[in-house]
């Protein structure tokens, strides 16, 4: 088994939203990222994938530092690098790439593309002739020909810009990409274009890839293993086929239902869920998906925040009463 290069644990980032100035007792905070545990495996990718407002984009900024953390640790090929100043996190820069959602915005509008990506040489300082080689190699890899080198982003349609992106982040040869809603703002059209490349990129240069999205479809289509996020914390995780086919929480359910048919002589009951998402803002003790739980229990669920428990062969849930609970405590009884 591929050893781990990232590993999170129990990271929080709260983020105050008024009061407190005079009295931090009466602060009120936003719980973006509760405690959350998990680690990459070299050559994965694992994906992040939740409702907007559900704090994956937040854990992505934390993995790569452009936010600090509350509380926690995060390690980068046994190295803790939670705790290092921005000096001491520079070396990790060339290690660590994002590629962002919007690609268009992403670049400098007044400068080539060709232009944006020798300004990498630069700060990296590599050489001239080096940095040409690198160019050239990742432009013919994302199947663009060289002449986009000479033109300015908006005369890119968002594929090309969006592939363009990915290959300016390989450039300084980084060992771990994250990919922040890569396809989202593209035509399902060329979806498929960005996605294959990930997966080659997986495939043929072992890259490691966190890849953080809200569409499931994509998520299954790409990634070895997934953690479903809920208001900051992760409710279900483990291999991808394996949350796929054997749901353990009702929220990540409640997704899958929602996923369109694949076919229109497909079976499928949609799950709506009542109720309303709860504020994050100063989030008491108990499950946060309570309050829309078709299985909520009055007592644990409503007094007990549910810790991740791996339900075996590495698949995790957090919740009280998992989906196959009655089943599973129905068997223990008769053993």
């Amino acid at each position: 088994m591929a050893e781990k290069l990232i590993e999170v644990k129990n990271i929080r980032k709260y983020f105050r939203v008024d009061g407190g100035k005079l009295d931090k007792a009466k602060a009120r905070y936003l719980h973006a990222v509760d405690y959350v545990s998990f680690s990459v495996r070299k050559g994965e990718i694992f994906g992040i994938i939740g409702e907007s407002g559900s704090g994956k984009s937040t854990i992505g900024r934390c993995l790569l530092r452009f936010i600090d953390i509350d509380s926690g640790e995060i390690w980068y090929e046994g190295e803790k690098i939670s705790d290092l100043s921005v000096k001491q996190m520079k070396p990790y820069r060339k290690k660590m790439q994002m590629i962002f959602q919007n690609p268009l915005a992403s670049f400098n509008p007044k400068k080539t593309i060709g232009a944006s990506f020798r300004e990498i040489g630069k700060v990296y300082k590599v050489s001239k002739d080096e940095m040409e080689a690198r160019i050239s190699e990742w432009v013919n890899y994302i199947n663009l020909s060289e002449d986009v080198l000479s033109r300015l982003p908006k005369e890119l349609s968002g594929g090309q810009l969006q592939r363009l992106a990915i290959a300016r982040a390989l450039l300084v040869q980084p060992d771990f990409l994250l990919a922040d809603e890569p396809v989202s703002a593209l035509d399902v059209s060329v979806q498929a274009q960005v996605l294959n490349l990930m997966i080659n990129l997986k495939k043929e240069k072992g890259q490691t890839i966190v890849f953080i999205s809200h569409d499931l479809t994509v998520v299954r289509h790409v990634c070895d293993k997934v953690a479903v996020v809920y208001l900051g914390v992760i409710v279900e995780m483990g291999k991808t086929e394996d949350v796929y086919k054997n749901v353990l929480h009702p929220y990540t359910q409640a997704l899958i239902s929602a996923k369109p048919k694949e076919h229109p002589l497909e079976k499928k009951e949609r799950i709506l869920l009542e109720g309303e998402i709860p504020n994050a803002i100063n989030v008491q003790e108990g499950c946060r998906f309570a309050n829309r739980c078709p299985r909520f229990k009055e007592g644990l669920c409503s007094n007990r925040t549910p810790k991740l428990k791996n339900m075996g062969g590495g698949h995790y849930v957090a919740c009280h009463y998992p989906i196959g609970y009655e089943k599973m405590m129905k068997e223990e009884r008769m053993l």
